[in-house]
């Protein structure tokens, strides 16, 4: 799968502002980066940080008086299909300790307030069953719309208003997955069929010694997914977090799918 992504991104600011950006596709082993391009019209400096557990990269920026980024790319995936419902539970004291921060509830994943209910809800699941078993429960059960969602609702509203956008399906089946003892996280990432067009959230649940993506609005698949940060919620994985005032004036994000052809020698990793 190839896919071009486009991003434009026009913000204006009443007051100056530090702004962290996070719009850059990530280089791991299952996608390449053929190019890509990062354009922010700004007098002042830029500075490129690494994004959570090293994946993707976060930019620092300055808004004065207006910020305009511009990023496009061409990602080759190559991640192959996996059976989620075929792979075994591993024992939380058998994890690698790399996860465990994702067994833990965060600011917007309060896993611990779903304990019971899904522990007693999902009795008798395990492994991949059990996620399977999450992932079609939030999907039959939430409607997709942006009533009542805003950028601090978290997984318990989510649950009880049972509607919401694309990071609140994350959210949710991020939290149920750590109520019953799987490591999962948010992902922020770029497909094509979102729509609305716009940066797209979905969850990565630690299945049989490897994350495995699962995109609870059923908007896109695994294989066409293109990984951009990872994080406890959208906390960590926010295309921007501005440290002051800002007003949009203009946003566009497209991915297109591409022809496929043979992988250049030498592709960014």
């Amino acid at each position: 799968m190839r896919l071009s992504i486009e991003v434009h991104l026009d913000y204006g600011f009443p007051a100056p502002a530090d702004v962290l950006l996070q719009i850059e596709a990530a280089a791991t082993p299952d996608q390449w980066l053929e190019a890509q391009a990062l354009t922010i019209g700004s007098d002042h400096p830029i500075r490129a940080v690494a994004g959570e557990e090293g994946i993707g990269q976060r930019c620092w920026a300055r808004g004065d008086r207006r910020l305009v980024a511009d990023y496009a790319a061409v990602v080759r995936i190559d991640r192959s299909a996996v059976d989620i419902a075929a792979l075994p539970a591993t024992p939380v004291a058998a994890l690698p300790p790399a996860t465990i921060p994702y067994l833990l509830p965060s600011r917007y994943c309060e896993s611990d307030r779903l304990e019971h209910w899904a522990q007693r809800g999902f009795a008798g699941l395990s492994g991949g069953v059990l996620a399977v078993a999450l992932l079609d429960w939030v999907q039959a059960h939430l409607d997709y719309g942006w009533t009542d969602s805003s950028g601090r609702t978290g997984a318990l509203e989510t649950f009880a208003q049972r509607r919401g956008v694309c990071r609140d399906y994350a959210h949710l089946l991020v939290a149920l997955a750590r109520a019953v003892e799987i490591p999962a996280r948010c992902v922020s990432a770029y497909a094509p069929g979102v729509d609305p067009p716009d940066f797209h959230a979905v969850a990565e649940l630690w299945l049989d010694g490897a994350w495995r993506l699962m995109d609870a609005t059923g908007m896109a698949r695994a294989d066409e997914l293109v990984r951009v940060a990872v994080g406890r919620d959208a906390t960590d994985i926010a295309f921007m977090t501005i440290f002051g005032t800002a007003t949009l004036l203009a946003q566009r994000v497209m991915v297109t799918r591409l022809p496929d052809q043979e992988r250049s020698d030498d592709p960014a990793r």
